[in-house]
């Protein structure tokens, strides 16, 4: 008898023997529950996302600015002045992880004080977040400067998505279903949707005053962006899976944490964090290099060194902790690639973790103790 095997098992089951080799989890059922249940939740997640055009409402960035008036009667959006715009196509979604195919991007010359403009104005956007400093200067690179007079559609609800666009000035109107939603002032971001998740546009964005954005086509969008930030991703679960502190968070939990890493670099020499700082406002995990911990004891005495951190070490935890400040002094030892995560992520997703970590603060108390001979020395730099 002949058995057909469903499309996707194979790869399914490749993939969850991989995630069984990489973690040696000493429950393999219980890991193969977490495992399902967070593919699960995460296909859960993309169809709701797809059915975003199913929505009558729009959701705006911070930077659109809505009031009584927007909201009031439906209003007409000026007739569409651009014709030739690309009318909404079938394509399937962007998959970083198959695409192997080479790149070759185009840099569009620019001033340095352009470049520093732009560079302000995508740092808070979240979908950079994840891009390491290279990464965004490729961004830059690759975004060409866009005018438009007033009336002028800059994209049209429904047609298919072609850039994506960051506000440098000028005032817009956001139409959807011809009723006006809020208005972008000189600030703002838009179009990404389209490109995440080839849907049509979701909303109508016209000009009211003079002004121009910078725009960045499909192919450099997907290439650097989603590429890049797919990669950093990966870094990111790899690193996670090295760190013996994170062995009790499931898979889920471990990749919101790894969303909600940041990658910054220090210079050698560098101070990261330092002794007596307060409030503490995040931990840091080595990516790359090495990092040196050293504490102060007194004027009297040099700084005493206590540890070397190299890849997979991490630390600035305790002082989130126990809301004290911070109790070393930590130095870069040649250039250093690190993995922050700020207080509200580590107070959010490292519940699990906090029982190994207070044993771990124990056993650095111990040290200090062994160090210093007494704990005379460790409470006074609680308060130093």
């Amino acid at each position: 008898m002949s058995v057909q095997i469903p499309a996707g098992l194979t790869s399914l089951l490749q993939e969850f023997t991989i995630a069984v080799l990489r973690q040696k989890p000493d429950d393999i059922v219980k890991f193969a529950s977490d495992y399902f249940h967070s593919l699960h939740q995460k296909q859960q997640k993309e169809a709701r996302k797809l059915k975003f055009r199913k929505s009558d409402r729009i959701s705006l960035p911070d930077s659109a600015q809505l009031d009584d008036e927007d909201r009031g009667p439906s209003l007409t959006p000026p007739k569409k002045q651009l014709e030739n715009r690309r009318k909404s196509v079938a394509a399937e979604r962007y998959d970083p992880e198959a695409d192997h195919s080479s790149f070759h991007m185009v840099v569009y010359p620019k001033s340095d004080e352009q470049r520093a403009r732009l560079a302000a104005s995508i740092k808070p956007i979240l979908l950079f977040r994840s891009l390491a400093p290279e990464h965004l200067n490729e961004v830059i690179d690759a975004m060409f400067e866009r005018k438009f007079t007033v009336g002028e559609h800059v994209i049209d609800e429904g047609d298919d998505g072609d850039n994506f666009y960051v506000i440098d000035s000028g005032s817009y109107d956001i139409f959807v279903g011809g009723k006006k939603y809020g208005v972008y002032n000189d600030s703002g971001s838009f179009g990404e949707l389209a490109l995440l998740y080839n849907q049509p546009r979701a909303a109508t964005i016209i000009a009211t005053k003079p002004g121009s954005a910078w725009a960045m086509d499909r192919n450099a969008f997907q290439k650097i962006v989603l590429k890049n930030a797919y990669k950093q991703r990966k870094t990111y679960e790899e690193l996670i899976d090295g760190v013996p502190l994170l062995k009790g968070l499931t898979m889920y939990e471990k990749m919101n944490v790894a969303d909600a890493l940041v990658s910054v670099r220090f210079p050698d020499g560098a101070i990261i964090i330092k002794q007596g700082d307060t409030p503490a406002d995040c931990m840091y995990f080595v990516e790359e290099g090495k990092v040196k911990i050293s504490i102060h004891k007194n004027d009297l005495s040099p700084d005493l060194e206590v540890n070397v951190l190299q890849k997979g070490g991490y630390f600035g935890e305790r002082a989130l902790i126990t809301h004290n400040p911070r109790r070393a002094t930590v130095v870069a030892v040649g250039p250093v690639k690190l993995a922050k995560l700020d207080i509200d992520a580590f107070e959010r997703l490292m519940g699990p973790c906090m029982d190994v970590m207070k044993r771990h603060l124990e056993d650095y108390e111990n040290q200090l103790v062994k160090l210093f001979g007494n704990k005379t020395g460790t409470t006074a730099m609680r308060t130093s």
